[in-house]
């Protein structure tokens, strides 16, 4: 072969390879893209009186050809389902070229203050993606300030006359003090916390009327050697009643370790002591329990013969009796008795309940308001407790 030989067979390789670089280049560019990734972002929202949304932004790392699905479902922390916010669950889609997407959660609003709560967003089965970042929390951001008092303008309300009966006595709270002719004032810390390891101290200051209501305040403040401080307000001495219909409407407070309550002791205390001399507790609440109230009656000859016998209620759907008004009321006969919540019978007692034990129900009783702090039935408060919590009472009446 002559060198002319070699050289055109040079030419024509390169020749050959310029060619097929154009034709390369002249062909369309078919990209193909991996699969985005998919982050859920940490979210928040100041809690008003009105509805609200948390909006929890989801994006992807890039935008996509494709269309691109993920499920998500709402996980409670310290917010409550129903109370705080709606649980809410489902799928979202991204079209092809969306890169961002919102999921919004409903928030319920209150007027009463709390701490921060939180949920969680969690996402799952992803479509044409993977997950980078699965789960976010949301802040629901307290928007109320710890010693506004709110007096509710909603709830449940009983008449001012029932037929065969008349109002023989009644406290609207309507003035601007207490009507120290109904109620005397209990004072500090009683025998072994008031009978029950109770952790206040009871004082006048702790007693206010507001717009027509007696409020009762319970503080995390140190007086007399305890932590809190409250007040418990009495008839005795001043007014006390035997049989008919009493009705007490009230907005009472929530929180671990509180003990609001509305009760009646025998007038023969000072003469037999308790339990000889009977106790009615027409309304009792534990704070950790804010749906639900007790009625109970307590009796025996003596204290080594203590017995008693009650029930609850429980409000439905997730509602509190910190959130409006509620009725509770006792019908009162000779040898019976009936507990009702908002016109709703839940709890009878009569004389045979008693057994053996002597009935001390057909005598008269005073009238006991009291928020307590800890004690036997709560327990004490702990860190998600909030103080100051309040009794709002709007009247107290008595049919015969």
């Amino acid at each position: 072969m002559t060198i002319s030989k070699y050289f055109a067979l040079f030419l024509f390789t390169t020749l050959l390879a310029l060619t097929a670089c154009e034709i390369e280049n002249e062909l369309p560019t078919n990209e193909i893209r991996q699969a985005p990734k998919i982050t859920v972002l940490p979210a928040s929202v100041v809690e008003a009186d009105e509805n609200n949304t948390l909006d929890f932004e989801v994006t992807l790392s890039w935008d996509y050809t494709q269309e691109v699905k993920v499920d998500y479902v709402t996980i409670p922390e310290t917010a409550e389902e129903a109370l705080d916010f709606q649980s809410t669950s489902g799928t979202l889609t991204f079209s092809p070229g969306e890169a961002s997407r919102t999921v919004s959660i409903p928030v319920i609003g209150e007027n009463i203050f709390e701490n921060d709560e939180t949920l969680k967003l969690e996402l799952s089965n992803p479509v044409n993606a993977s997950i980078l970042v699965g789960a976010a929390v949301g802040t629901i951001k307290n928007d109320d300030e710890v010693n506004e008092l709110v007096i509710p303008t909603t709830g449940y309300i009983t008449p001012e006359s029932y037929a065969g009966m008349e109002l023989v006595w009644s406290d609207e709270f309507s003035g601007s003090e207490l009507n120290t002719d109904n109620w005397n004032y209990e004072l500090g810390r009683g025998n072994n916390g008031w009978g029950n390891n109770e952790l206040q101290f009871y004082q006048e200051d702790n007693t206010s009327l507001n717009s027509g209501n007696l409020v009762i305040e319970a503080r995390k403040e140190s007086v007399g050697g305890a932590e809190y401080t409250s007040s418990r307000l009495v008839t005795q001495g001043k007014q006390s009643f035997r049989f008919g219909r009493i009705d007490m409407r009230a907005v009472l407070p929530e929180g671990k370790g509180l003990w609001p309550a509305l009760w009646m002791l025998g007038t023969k205390i000072n003469a037999v002591g308790w339990p000889a001399c009977g106790e009615i507790d027409i309304m009792e609440l534990v704070g950790n329990r804010p749906g639900r109230v007790l009625g109970t009656a307590h009796y025996g000859a003596n204290f080594a013969n203590h017995n008693f016998k009650g029930k609850n209620i429980n409000l439905t759907n997730g509602a509190k009796f910190s959130e409006e008004y509620h009725v509770f009321s006792l019908v009162w006969a000779e040898n019976k008795m009936e507990w009702y919540v908002d016109d709703i019978l839940y709890f009878e007692f009569d004389r045979g309940d008693v057994g053996g034990q002597p009935y001390p129900f057909n005598d008269n009783f005073f009238f006991i308001f009291n928020v307590a702090v800890g004690g036997n039935l709560p327990g004490s408060p702990d860190g998600t407790t909030n103080f100051p919590q309040r009794m709002i009472v709007d009247y107290v009446r008595v049919f015969q």
